[in-house]
C-alpha cells in the first residue's frame, strides 16, 4: 500500500499543475479581453464608436440642420447689413427678427457680419474665413447686402467729387454682378439648406439732379441682374427696396444721405419678413 501511494503521487501533481496552468491561461485571456474593451472601446453601433475621428475644422465644415422650428438669422455684407445710420442700432436684421417674433415665430439672431465699406471682392475673401463660415452654417435664414459700395463708392460722390455719368455707373455692372453670382454660389455651398435673402439696392441720390437718372438706371439694371441670378437657385429671393425709397428719401435716409435711418431700416425689415413668409409660410410658426 505504501508503494502504491508513492507511485501515484507524480500523476496527482501533474494533474494539479495542468489545471493550474489552464486556470492561469483562462485568467490571462479574460484580463486581456477586458483590457481590449478599455483601450479599444467598440461602443453601441447605433451611436458610433464613441470616439470622433473628425477634427474641429471638419466639424465646422458640416452645415447645421436645425429641426426645432427656430429661425436662426445671420446677416453678412456691407454697412447696410451692419445697420449704419439706424439711430436705435438695430438695423434690418434685428428689426426683421422682432417682426417675425410678433408673428409667432421663434427667432434667434446669431450674428451680424456686416462691415462698413465692404465691396463684392472683399466679401468673396471674407466667405473663406472659418468664423464666418461657421455662423452661416448655423443659420437657416441668411440675409445679404452688398453692391452699393461697388456702384456708388459708399456715397463719396457727394463729397466734392464730380458726379458719375450713366456710362461710369454702368461700367461697374458686369464685373460686380459677376462677383455677386460668385458670392451667392459660395454662400449656397457653405449652407445648401438655408433660405437666402438678398437685399436689393435703392438709389440714395434720387433727389440729386445730376444723379437721379443715371442712378435709377444703374440700380434698375443691377436689381434685374441680381434677380436673374437668384432665380437660377432654390431658396434664394430678392427683397426689393427701390420703390420704398424712391419717393421717401427725405423720410427714410439718415443724415449722411446714403444709409437708411431707423424708419428706413424698419421698412426694409417689413419686406424681409414678408419675403420669409412667402417663401416658407409654415416653417417656424408656433401658432
Amino acid at each position: 500500500m505504501k508503494r502504491k501511494t508513492l507511485d501515484s503521487a507524480p500523476w496527482i501533481w501533474r494533474t494539479i499543475s495542468t489545471v493550474s496552468i489552464l486556470a492561469t491561461l483562462l485568467l490571462l485571456f479574460g484580463f486581456g479581453y477586458a483590457i481590449k474593451d478599455v483601450i479599444f472601446p467598440e461602443g453601441d453601433p447605433a451611436l458610433g464608436t464613441g470616439q470622433s475621428t473628425k477634427t474641429p475644422a471638419d466639424e465646422a465644415s458640416k452645415p447645421a440642420a436645425p429641426v426645432d422650428g427656430k429661425i436662426r438669422m445671420a446677416v453678412i455684407g456691407d454697412s447696410l447689413a451692419r445697420g449704419t445710420g439706424d439711430d436705435e442700432g438695430l438695423g434690418f436684421v434685428r428689426r426683421a427678427g422682432n417682426i417675425l417674433k410678433e408673428q409667432g415665430h421663434d427667432v434667434q439672431v446669431l450674428n451680424n457680419l456686416g462691415v462698413n465699406g465692404l465691396r463684392t471682392d472683399a466679401l468673396l475673401s471674407k466667405l473663406d474665413e472659418q468664423g464666418v463660415r461657421y455662423v452661416l452654417q448655423q443659420s437657416n435664414f441668411i440675409l445679404l447686402s452688398i453692391g452699393a459700395n461697388d456702384l456708388f463708392q459708399g456715397g463719396q460722390v457727394l463729397q466734392g467729387e464730380d458726379p458719375p455719368t450713366a456710362e461710369n455707373l454702368a461700367a461697374a455692372l458686369p464685373e460686380t454682378s459677376k462677383r455677386l453670382q460668385e458670392i451667392l454660389k459660395k454662400v449656397k455651398e457653405i449652407n445648401p439648406e438655408a433660405q437666402i435673402a438678398y437685399i436689393g439696392l435703392y438709389n440714395p441720390f434720387g433727389d440729386v439732379k445730376e444723379l437721379e437718372v443715371p442712378g435709377n438706371a444703374v440700380v434698375a439694371a443691377w436689381n434685374d441682374a441680381a434677380l436673374q441670378i437668384l432665380n437660377q437657385e432654390d431658396k434664394m429671393t430678392l427683397v426689393p427696396t427701390f420703390d420704398l425709397f424712391e419717393n421717401h428719401l427725405g423720410e427714410y435716409l439718415s443724415s449722411d444721405h446714403f444709409h437708411p435711418n431707423g424708419a428706413g431700416y424698419e421698412e426694409i425689415a417689413v419686406r424681409i419678413a414678408q419675403e420669409y413668409q412667402a417663401e416658407t409660410p409654415a416653417e417656424g410658426s408656433t401658432n
